[in-house]
Parts: structure tokens; sequence; C-alpha cells
């Protein structure tokens, strides 16, 4: 994938790393960096929808805000509605992701505080028909850690996804209406109908409104559903304080008496709310112009009717001037009239104007992000192709101390001492790379990459060749399977795995390659997957006792040990093994730690259990089962825990290369133990930063 993404390492109880994708429960996130991060999904339900779009503001409980704190305004959201499991969208944050910005939202009386206090601002980028679970589930499948529920964190490749599948669902964009509310409150608030005096001036007041709201429209970018602003609907009403705003606002004009905004769901006729909006607000205005003109043609002929009845006497009691005055109010009213007939019109054109405009932008930037993951994807097949070119050209270059120079007979590098290192994360990109690394000497040496990027995977040595299956790029879980040939620096792609799984162990056995337990981010598995060389197929073998997913796997004396791992609810201190003699698994002695993403070696027929994570901490311990005695003894600790390293066996020593010290420190250290001088740390400039890698030491 792209250059410069961060891996999704994930944070359980929040202080310690994660892999993608895995089934747990407890596990609020997936703690993407912000620079990963490219949407967050809230949640609702039909009760409080509603308010959620009311108020413009989205809420998650505070175990969440881990990477609410990372919204940034314009970041797209996207709101889940429990109740029917829809998608709506797209929204973009109008603030930064904080705590308790409403400390009382989502409550029935404001006397507790709020459930949700890690909250966000928002407005509407591009209103759309809501996605049913069905169309979404595929493009956030990595996210559904059961079936039933899905992290809310999303990278720019799920986004951009998602913000396609909505845009192909856009509604007209007449369900809108801006977003400043004030304005348009008052637009429809009904006038007084007690009495007469100021009604002329109310009118031309209303006439100013629209025009102010005209321009406050064509300045604002932020739009709300219109159909959902029902204020009197079940689920939500406006607080207190927020009506007595909107009455005391009204209050201080001295030519108009608006009632509070809960007069608009009386005011407004439950048919009138499906309208479109465009003949709901003329209807409206032309009901309150020809209200206007009626009351004034009324007065008109209460004034005559009066002068008739009364005669002289009228024409005694009212003066000349009197009598002037009342032409131009007349005039006026009439004038009001054409006036909100232009206003309307005018109003009218300027909001399809921004919408349109707005429509047209919301397209362009799904576009541009669209290119932007493709250009990443190519930026990343090109770096590949040159690792490629690079190490078939004749001059190849080995890395001594950081140093590049030129092959030579002089380094005497001694191929029985040569690791392989297998892809990995380097903190900015995940490599295809294939190194042959003499921790010895602290040189590494480029040898042909691999066909893509690979991380979370396992190896395997059999007749002579390497064999790399599983794993991922960080976003996604691989099936394939690919071989190298060191005699020949070739890879062969072979068949592949029968299902999609990383974090998986491997290990060879009587000519045959197995891919031991692992996950795909729904599932961890108890699988057993054997390569068998004459059929030319992976076919399923007897599945482990235990589901295992960033287990360890070695095989000793034609048996296979698995050690450790995850199996969906919690680490693992249990082991067991694989007799091919006996066809079956059969449970061995437990650590005395639980432990996951750790490295297993044999060194002088015993296994060495090395660093890991245990569901809360990186832990520095090792422990050591000989199978003599059947049982697991303490050993002495490495100097630094890590876990998500890879370990190998050279002459005689056991080394562990890279891995994660905690949260995303990438280790750039190695550390070597031989028995009798216990564990010695390496500073390495040869390997530099590395993790999630696989390591193996060829065997002759």
């Amino acid at each position: 994938m792209g250059t410069g993404r961060k891996p999704q390492t994930f944070l359980v109880n929040g202080n310690a790393p994660y892999t993608p994708n895995l089934t747990n429960s407890n596990v609020a996130a997936r703690n993407l960096r912000k620079s990963q991060l490219g949407g967050v999904i809230f949640g609702c339900k039909d009760s409080t929808f509603k308010e959620c779009l009311f108020n413009q503001l989205f809420g998650l409980p505070a175990q969440h805000f881990s990477f609410v704190k990372n919204i940034d305004p314009g970041l797209p959201l996207f709101l889940f509605n429990y109740t029917d499991r829809k998608l709506h969208g797209i929204f973009e944050a109008a603030s930064r992701g904080q705590m308790n910005i409403n400390p009382y939202g989502w409550t029935t009386d404001g006397s507790e505080k709020t459930q949700y206090p890690a909250q966000v601002q928002i407005r509407v980028r591009l209103h759309c028909q809501p996605l049913l679970e069905e169309q979404f589930r595929p493009i956030i499948a990595d996210n559904y850690y059961c079936r039933n529920h899905f992290w809310f964190e999303l990278d720019h490749t799920q986004t951009s996804k998602l913000m396609s599948l909505l845009a192909s669902l856009a509604v007209s964009p007449s369900t809108y209406l801006p977003h400043n509310t004030a304005k348009w409150r008052n637009i429809f608030q009904a006038l007084p109908s007690t009495g007469t005096n100021g009604e002329g001036e109310g009118f031309r007041q209303l006439a100013t409104e629209m025009e102010h709201s005209n321009h406050s429209s064509k300045k604002s970018d932020t739009d709300v559903y219109f159909d959902e602003i029902k204020v009197a609907d079940e689920g939500y009403k406006p607080p207190a304080q927020e009506v007595e705003h909107f009455s005391q606002s009204s209050g201080k004009s001295d030519s108009t008496d608006f009632t509070p905004f809960d007069s608009l769901e009386a005011h407004v006729d439950a048919k009138t709310t499906g309208q479109d909006e465009k003949d709901f607000i003329l209807i409206k205005l032309k009901e309150l112009a020809q209200k206007r003109k009626d009351q004034d043609v009324s007065l008109m002929n209460n004034v005559e009717d009066s002068t008739v009845m009364k005669g002289t006497h009228f024409e005694d009691s009212v003066s000349s001037r009197e009598q002037m005055d009342l032409v131009p109010e007349t005039e006026d009213a009439a004038c009001s009239s054409s006036q909100c007939q232009s206003v309307i019109a005018q109003l009218i054109q300027g909001m399809e104007e921004l919408r349109t405009f707005k429509a047209e932008q919301s397209v362009k930037m799904i576009q541009m992000e669209q290119k932007l993951v493709a250009a990443e994807m190519e930026i990343q097949k090109l770096k590949v192709r040159c690792l490629m070119l690079e190490s078939l050209s004749n001059d190849s270059v080995e890395h001594v101390n950081g140093q590049a120079i030129e092959s030579s007979e002089e380094l005497q590098l001694d191929p029985t001492e040569s690791i392989f290192l297998v892809g990995g994360y380097d903190g900015e990109s995940w490599l295809a790379a294939l190194d042959s690394y003499f921790p010895s000497q602290d040189v590494i040496k480029s040898v042909h990459p691999m066909s893509s990027v690979r991380s979370y995977a396992s190896t395997a040595q059999l007749n002579g060749d390497l064999y790399v299956f599983g794993g991922g790029d960080g976003y996604s879980w691989y099936d394939t399977v690919e071989s190298y040939s060191p005699s020949r620096n070739q890879w062969t792609l072979c068949p592949s795995l029968k299902d999609k799984k990383g974090s998986l162990a491997g290990a060879a056995l009587d000519g045959k390659i197995f891919a031991i337990g692992g996950g795909n981010g729904v599932q961890c598995f108890a699988d057993v997957e054997m390569l068998d060389s004459i059929l030319g197929r992976w076919i399923n073998t007897r599945s482990m006792l235990q589901k295992r997913f960033a287990l360890a796997a070695v095989e000793l004396n034609g048996t296979i040990y698995a050690t450790g791992g995850y199996d969906g609810n919690d680490y693992l201190k249990s082991a067991e093994r694989f007799d091919p003699r006996e066809h079956s698994w059969t449970k061995i002695a437990s650590m005395s730690t639980k432990r996951g993403c750790h490295s297993l070696a044999v060194l002088d027929e015993r296994l060495y259990a090395i660093g890991g994570f245990d569901g809360t901490k990186m832990v520095p311990s090792v422990e050591i089962f000989d199978p003599r005695l059947g049982s697991w003894m303490s050993g002495e600790p490495i100097n630094q825990a890590r876990g998500y390293a890879a370990a190998a066996v050279v002459k005689g020593s056991i080394y562990v290369i890279g891995g994660l010290r905690a949260g995303e420190d990438i280790v750039d250290s190695v550390e070597c133990f031989k028995e009798g001088q216990g564990w010695e740390l390496k500073t390495t400039k040869a390997v530099g930063k590395r993790c999630f890698l696989s390591a193996i030491a060829l065997k002759s």
C-alpha cells in the first residue's frame, strides 16, 4: 500500500500493542495514528438520532476518546443507527474531537452527566440515502471483531470507498436547509394573531430577516436534515435554556413578537413537512402575504363602513393629517408583499446555486481521495520494482554498520551464519524486502524482494527453499504463498492457502509444510493447513485443541510444538504438540506467563519462549521447555521487553531481532543469547527499526 502509512498496531487496555483485525470484545479501538485516520463512525439509536442531527453533535463513550481526540475539522464522519443498523452520511467534523462539548447531551432532563462524553461537532457534507449493513459491511469487513460489532475508526481506503458508495446514493439538494436555524425558525413563526398594532412593521421585519438569512446561507457551508428537525417528536425536546434563548432573542426586536421555537410544530402541519421545502417555503410565505393583504383590505373596509355609518361625525373627528397617513400605510403593505415575492425568488435561487456548488465540490473531493489511494498503491509498486531491479544488478551491495560497500571477497561472509529477514514494517513503509543478515559482523545484504509487501507472515524451509505464507499488508490479510530459491535468487508463486489469515505460525515436517492457527479479523483459528507437494495444494489436517492467534510454533525431533497466542477472549499460557505418527494434538505443560506475538526458538533440543504480550504489557521473560522433562522452567529474561520480533538460531546462539517495545515504539536492536553467557544487547545499524517481520536460518 502507500508509502508513509503507519501500521495498524492496536492498544489493548490502552498500553500495549495489538495486531489488527483480532476478535476481541474488550478492544474499543484500532488506535490508528492520526495520519492513518481517514474517517470515524459514530453510533446512535432511534431515540437519539434526531438529537444528534438537531444539536449537530456526535458522541461516543469515554473509552473511545483515544481516537476521537484525533478528529480535526473536515474529517469525514458517519452515523450508524443501531436500531435499524443503517449507516447515514456523509457528515464531516466541524470542530476538533473533545471531551464534554455538551456534558449533558442525550440525557432526559440534564440532571446527570452524559454517557457519551467523547464528542465532536458536525455538519453535513453530502446528504445520501442510508446504507444497509449488507451494503457497507464488505467495505469495513476488517473492522468487525464479532458478528454485529465493529471498530469505529476507518483508514483512508475504507473512508474513500464508503464515501463513493454513499455519493452514488446522493439525494436531491432540496432535502437540505441551511444550518443557520435561528434565522430560519423566525421565518416560519406565525405573526401575532391578536391586535393589529405593528403588523406592517412586523411584515417588513420578516422580509429583512429573509434577506439577512439569504446572505448567511450563502456564507455558510453547513447543512442539516430538514426532515429530521421536529422538536416536539419523540425522543428529544430542546433544553429549557435553549427555548429561553430563542424567546429572548425574538423579544429583542421592537417590531417583532415571535413565539418560541416550540410553536413551529404546532404551526407546521404534519403533511406539509413532507413536501419539497421550496414549495413549503413559497406556500407559507404566500399565506403570510395573503393574510397581510386580507388584513389590510379588511382594515380599509372597516374604515369605509365606519365612514358611511357615522357620516359627518367621522369627518369632524378625523383630521386631514390622519386621513393622509392611512394611504402610505396601505401602500407600505402592498410594497412589502411584492418585496417578499422578490426575496423568495432570490433566496431560492441562491440556495440552489449553493447546493449545486457543494455537490460538485463533494464529488471532486471523493475523486481526489480515490486518486490519492491509487497513487499511493502505484508508489508502493514502483518501490518494489526498484528493489527487484537493484537485486538483479551485477554489482550487489552490502550494508556494513549501516554503510553501503561494494561486494568483495574481503568481507569473508559465512553463509552458514546468514539469517533471512522477511518483510515487516520499518516505521514508514510496509516491506517486500528479503535480506540476508550476518549478525556477527552486523552486515545485511539485500536479495530479491517478494512480489508484494508482507508482514505478520510465517516462514518454513522445505527442500532448501524458503516458503513465506499468509500475513498481510497492514490493511488486509493474504492467502498467497511464495517460495524463494537461494541458488537461483528467484521467487516462485505457490498454491494459495485455503483461507486468508495472518499472525499464524509455520513449520516443516516430513516433506510437508504446516500453516498453523492465525486469524482473519473476524475469528481466531485452531485450523491447521498442510501443503502437500505431491498433490500441489493445501489441505486441512488435524486442528489444534485451542484457537490460537499470534502464536509461535517450531519443529523439534519430528514433532511440532505450538505455544501461547490469543483465543478470541484471552491470551494463553497453554501449549500443545502434534505427533504425525498419532496424527493428533496433545496438550503439554503450560507456561507460567500468558504470551502472544512472542518468539519461539530451538537451542540444544529445548524450546525457548521469548518475550511477547501478556494481555496488558510487553514482557521480557523467557521460559524454557525440555521435552525430556515435560516441563517449563524460567530462563534469563531479555534486556528489552518486546513482541512482534523475529528469532533464529545460528552457530549455537539465539538472535532476537527488532520488534515492538510498547505502543508504536519500534525496536532497532538485536539481542544474542549463548548458553553460559546470557543475553547480550547489540545495537545494530544494519537492520535498523523493523517489526512484524519473519526470520529463518536455512539449514544446509
